[in-house]
């Protein structure tokens, strides 16, 4: 476990260090050169039609009918599934040596234990609820489909992705216009960045 920490740190400081090159670079850029920098991001800037991408988002997946045609064998699975989840959660977990795998170090292993425990309780409310759900289906499928009918909702993804389709050039605006405030903000921020990961990586 702690090589595979280690691995995903290392990792991670990595991406700090290359994006904080990066960063620098563009703010040295935008101090001495905001003209060839405007001209690169101009011809950066992509515009791509989201709309044409995700239009299977708002198509309704139609499934009702098969749910409860079978409903005797799906309540049955649902039921098994459930009660089995619920055995594990309940006799065969051992949520303090859980933590201890997942976290060697002590000083940690509280809060990884009170993770798991969340995810636990949550887990054990979800099978409950399959359990339950599945007798439903199995014994009332009439209540369970006048429970869904009222419950069911049509929610349009369209109106948040209409948003993300507008342009927006308030940012470039400003650092364009602001050149040395903003190349000299980049650059401090970026040298902290660099500062930190190879702090990291020398030790």
């Amino acid at each position: 476990m702690e090589i595979f920490r280690g691995i995903v740190l290392q990792t991670i400081e990595f991406l700090t260090l290359t994006f904080g090159i990066l960063g620098m670079t563009i703010s040295l850029m935008l101090l001495f050169s905001p003209r060839r920098t405007q001209r690169l991001s101009d011809l950066l800037n992509r515009s791509i039609d989201i709309e044409k991408r995700i239009k299977y988002v708002d198509k309704e997946v139609e499934i009702t009918d098969f749910f409860y045609d079978h409903h005797v064998t799906l309540g049955i699975l649902l039921v098994a599934g459930s009660a089995f989840s619920l055995f594990f959660f309940f006799f065969s977990l051992d949520i303090l040596r859980f933590a201890a795998i997942i976290c060697e170090s002590q000083a940690n292993i509280f809060i990884i234990e009170a993770i798991v425990s969340t995810i636990t309780s949550i887990g054990k409310i979800g099978c409950m609820a399959g359990l339950v759900f599945g007798l439903m289906l199995v014994f009332k499928p009439d209540l369970l489909k006048r429970i869904e009918n009222k419950m069911n909702l049509w929610i349009t993804a369209k109106p948040f992705f209409d948003k993300l389709d507008k342009s927006n050039h308030g940012m470039d605006t400003f650092f364009f216009s602001h050149p040395v405030a903003g190349g000299l903000t980049g650059a401090v921020m970026s040298f902290m960045l660099i500062a930190l990961s190879l702090i990291n990586l020398l030790k």
